[in-house]
């Protein structure tokens, strides 16, 4: 994610701030110039300090779940993001309010870095095949899971809850569990069906890449869940899960183009460069370039490996995981190009 930082006084800002720390101004995201306002607290109206116009917070600000604007000329009450949320938990329990909290930073970062990939974002209260989330407390056993289904993205509240989170992690023996990681693998589902799976030329693409997805889906996870993923699954998969079928293929590396465009434009964002000691030569970094701009993906892959080495050499110099704990082997670079250059296309197609 890019830098922000406020109009008023440039003081650094978070994604997620509401007001400036340094100079108290209000602040908030425009979501069509990709950046935070900045707004005189003493003043009535929302009058930015950057371009003078006049906005208004999306409806969700008083419940403090997001800080996206609106121009006051707009008339709908909600932002960009919220208008895709389908249900939301019953807020009169706190703990339910606490982790909506959490799930909406995950949805509004996935929202805004599918903005940056020239994504079509419709909201399902406007078009059928559009995109809806529903956040939901935990079911009993056999009813509503985490999932995608017809452009419903189900995410259980209780995934918001860290130590939950852990917990699952620990007992289906993943190395990485996230919020975000979530909402990107099922989008990657919602994307799949409105990218892929009504276009011959690039179901074939996709076919040659990942498999045939016509294999029997019920069946191959029935099968992955009693026989466990391929000895070496590391040489042509991103993850265990991955090996099950040719969609979760897709879900699974689509996150991780995502995770690694968004590891990579913070890093340029930071202007990160590393000359380490010793001989460890092939870790030096340069980050000079915004990621989604690039049309060779091999920069992108080549700058993520040492960056990712050196932000994990961090953490376990403070005790904490890893943060990207996965080896991008070629054959997982190979699909994740195919993601790149498909949506380059499609930004291509929309400039014309």
């Amino acid at each position: 994610m890019k830098i922000f930082e406020c109009g008023h006084c440039h003081y650094a800002l978070f994604f997620e701030n509401n007001h400036c720390e340094n100079c108290g101004h209000l602040c908030g995201y425009d979501d069509i110039g990709h950046k935070i306002l900045t707004f005189d607290p003493e003043n009535a109206a929302l009058i930015s300090d950057r371009n003078h116009n006049v906005y208004k917070y999306c409806k969700n600000k008083e419940y403090d779940v997001c800080n996206w604007l609106i121009p006051v000329e707009d008339s709908a009450d909600f932002c960009s993001a919220c208008q895709l949320n389908r249900t939301i938990p019953n807020l009169s329990q706190k703990k339910n309010f606490e982790n909506w909290r959490t799930l909406e930073v995950g949805k509004h970062r996935l929202i805004y870095q599918l903005h940056k990939l020239h994504l079509p974002i419709v909201s399902k209260h406007q078009d059928e095949q559009g995109l809806a989330f529903d956040f939901v407390v935990s079911q009993e056993p056999g009813q509503l899971m985490t999932g995608h289904a017809n452009g419903i993205i189900t995410i259980l509240l209780r995934e918001a809850d860290s130590v939950f989170r852990e917990q699952t992690r620990i007992q289906l023996l993943e190395p990485y569990r996230t919020l975000i990681g979530h909402m990107r693998h099922e989008v990657g589902h919602y994307f799949w069906d409105r990218l892929i799976s009504n276009d011959e030329k690039i179901l074939a693409e996709f076919r040659l890449t990942f498999g045939d997805e016509r294999h029997d889906y019920s069946e191959s996870l029935k099968q992955y869940y009693e026989k466990g993923a391929p000895e070496e699954w590391q040489q042509t998969f991103i993850s265990k899960y991955a090996s099950s079928h040719p969609w979760e293929d897709w879900a699974e590396t689509w996150a991780h183009y995502l995770h690694i465009m968004d590891m990579v434009e913070t890093a340029y964002y930071f202007g990160i460069k590393a000359n380490p000691k010793g001989t460890t030569k092939s870790m030096n970094l340069d980050v000079s370039f915004d990621p989604y701009q690039v049309l060779n993906f091999d920069s992108v892959i080549q700058t993520c490996v040492p960056l990712s080495f050196a932000v994990n050499s961090i953490n376990r110099a403070m005790g904490v995981p890893d943060v990207y704990p996965f080896v991008i082997s070629s054959a997982v670079a190979n699909k994740m190009k195919f993601i790149h250059h498909l949506l380059l296309s499609i930004k291509r197609r929309d400039k014309n």
